[in-house]
């Protein structure tokens, strides 16, 4: 492993992101919704969750999981809604850079200033914002290469997953940081030989110095 890491690679929902856990208010008031409605809580409030402890056993994906939130927000406001971007775009759609993380903001530019090759590796993120997100967030035009399962097929934590991204970087895995909330999805990506952290959404400033320390770069 050669003595400094070259790129950082994030995953987008939840890292980039504010989850919608994070967002149950803006999604109450945007959808006309009473607050306290959504109750589902994720790796906020496990214990009150089952469908998320069944997602984290493995019991279920991740995707099953958003797929019956989805079906389940949308009948509380009268629709069927068939797919994540649904749910997503009445969401937040029309405000995207309000949802960014401002530490995510911070972390993704302190690194392309410092010359850090930056991209993103996701399961969804097209299939749950929308293929025109990525144009209404400025943001994203700082990340070299966007791998996106949408289209690939090829769900971390498969193996072939992480590789994609080192071959969109021309880079080997082992120069790559990736970042993930999920914890299945950061031990694919070391046992792909990638260095990888393991993003808590409770601690994102301390997420983000913990990334950005492997290239030797302060966090404020």
């Amino acid at each position: 492993m050669s003595a400094h890491p070259k790129a950082l690679v994030l995953d987008f929902g939840g890292v980039v992101t504010k989850t919608l856990f994070e967002t149950h208010a803006l999604t109450e008031r945007a959808l006309g919704l009473r607050a306290g409605t959504l109750a589902w809580r994720g790796p906020f409030d496990p214990a009150n969750d089952p469908l998320w402890r069944s997602m984290q056993a493995d019991e279920i994906s991740e995707r099953d999981y958003w797929k019956t939130r989805t079906r389940e927000v949308g009948a509380l406001v009268g629709e069927d809604w068939a797919d994540m971007s649904t749910f997503v775009r009445r969401a937040r759609g029309a405000e995207p850079e309000a949802v960014v993380r401002p530490e995510a903001d911070r972390a993704i530019r302190a690194a392309n200033a410092a010359g850090v090759r930056l991209a993103i590796l996701s399961n969804e993120l097209d299939l749950f914002y929308g293929a025109d997100f990525r144009a209404r967030l400025p943001l994203l035009s700082l990340f070299e290469t966007i791998v996106d399962a949408t289209y690939t097929g090829v769900l971390k934590p498969d193996a072939r997953a992480y590789q994609s991204a080192g071959d969109a970087l021309g880079l080997p895995l082992e120069d790559c940081v990736f970042v993930d909330d999920q914890k299945r999805n950061v031990d694919g990506a070391l046992a792909a030989g990638m260095r990888a952290v393991w993003f808590d959404v409770a601690q994102p400033a301390k997420s983000y110095a913990e990334a950005l320390g492997h290239f030797g770069i302060a966090f404020s």
